[in-house]
């Protein structure tokens, strides 16, 4: 529900492969936008193997999700949304999913002891596409259209919507080398079955295409070498992904440590959509506003005991999203074990070091958390999921912030936010030059 508040990898072994690069000359929709009603031509090289089929493939993709649409809508932000029968969503191209229709609801969600207002589809996330009133008839899901400007914008069009493969190190904490850089509380030491917090949500500045602002909730499993597992979901900033600056709702998934499997959002097959009226990476509107209103939005995600899916929910008790399938995963998923052995919370920001000093980018509201209500970033009400099905306080969090000078993290416990954090900062600043 949203509310107004009271108050990413091990060192790879280097391998040299030669690659013809060959000029490919594409006629692409701008590269500036979801939608994009111009169109240009831009010149790119794509490697001679796995990228040219990799954009292959996504055009393709692009051509089934236009030909199944039903309804197409128009959003003001220059997104186009097409309506798709849910049973022909980009899912179910997976090749363990190929046939399959979405999963029914499951029958019981995760149990929690304090009364929680009842949420409804239209108060889990307001976004930009649904202010004109037109929404996605009932048995399809909204997809944001992918151009081939976005795939044009992307720095590696062989791993459009995927996360860097150097991700599973930042997972760690670890962005010494590879920028990655983060403020977070996170859990160790026990079997995680899921997670839930409330987070606000701000129009953080992003300085540089290649760099994106994220705040998210990470659900993982496994080694950080090869078979990491992880979901993920959230709100961020990305304008290589997205072309703009705003704050959109996105998801993630990877059972290879960001190797070759899983993507953002709807990128490939993967996450099953069942709801409607939520546009997963579409723009989320209105947002926090420094000193005003606090808009947050609560995040939980959970595994279905029975069915062994981990379902995302939006609001305390309202909107399910979809669900990530259990046979995606290893660690995760029906095998072994089955839950997981972190969980985590807070922001991530991207340095690229421009001009050999510190990005400017923001994490959160771009505000230290000694600011406080009103004007830092938060997540409260931080719960996890135990082996029973439970909602319960995230006991022993430990928050730790790689660069305190350029984002930094502070908690605390109590009242209706029960454990809670504040956290991000303005990067480059005369604390972090």
């Amino acid at each position: 529900m949203i509310s107004m508040a009271s108050c990413c990898c091990c060192p790879i072994i280097a391998t040299f492969v030669s690659f013809l690069l060959i000029p490919v000359l594409v006629s692409s929709a701008s590269a500036t936008g979801g939608g994009g009603n111009g169109s240009t031509t831009a010149q790119v090289l794509l490697r001679s193997g796995e990228e040219q089929l990799r954009f292959q493939r996504m055009k393709d993709q692009i051509s089934r999700v236009k030909e199944a649409s039903v309804k197409t809508i128009q959003s003001p932000d220059g997104d186009v949304i097409d309506c798709v029968p849910s049973h022909l969503q980009p899912a179910f191209d997976h090749p363990k999913l190929r046939g399959q229709r979405p999963a029914d609801e499951p029958a019981s969600r995760p149990r929690n002891g304090d009364a929680e207002p009842m949420g409804g589809d239209d108060e889990a996330l307001p976004q930009t596409w649904r202010s004109s009133g037109e929404l996605c008839p009932e048995g399809t899901i909204p997809v944001r259209r992918t151009t081939e400007g976005d795939l044009l914008r992307a720095s590696s069009v062989g791993r459009f919507g995927m996360k860097p493969q150097t991700q599973s190190a930042a997972v760690r904490r670890d962005s010494t080398s590879n920028g990655h850089e983060h403020a977070v509380g996170y859990v160790t030491g026990g079997q995680f079955y899921g997670a839930k917090a409330s987070l606000n949500v701000w129009p953080a500045q992003v300085s540089s295409p290649a760099e994106f602002s994220l705040s998210q909730i990470w659900v993982i499993s496994g080694s950080f070498g090869n078979d990491l597992n992880t979901i993920e979901a959230g709100w961020q900033v990305s304008p290589e992904l997205y072309g703009d600056n705003s704050p959109r709702f996105f998801t993630y998934w990877t059972n290879d440590a960001y190797q070759e499997t899983g993507c953002y959002n709807l990128h490939c097959a993967g996450f099953v959509q069942t709801n409607s009226r939520v546009a997963i990476g579409a723009a989320i509107s209105p947002v926090s506003a420094y000193g005003g209103h606090q808009f947050d939005i609560t995040l939980l995600i959970w595994k279905d005991p029975k069915q062994g899916h981990w379902w995302l929910q939006l609001g305390p008790s309202g909107a399910l999203v979809g669900y990530w399938p259990s046979s995606l995963f290893t660690h995760l998923g029906s095998r072994g074990r089955g839950g997981a052995d972190m969980v985590q919370f807070g922001g991530e920001a991207v340095n690229t070091r421009p001009s050999g000093s510190h990005t400017p980018t923001q994490m959160g509201s771009g505000r230290f958390p000694g600011e406080g209500y009103g004007r830092a970033a938060y997540f409260r009400n931080v719960q996890v999921v135990d082996w029973d099905n439970n909602l319960i306080p995230a006991a022993g969090l430990r928050l730790l912030a790689d660069h305190p000078g350029c984002y930094d993290i502070a908690g605390g416990q109590g009242g209706e936010w029960g454990s809670y954090f504040y956290y991000g900062g303005p990067g480059r600043n005369v604390r972090c030059p």
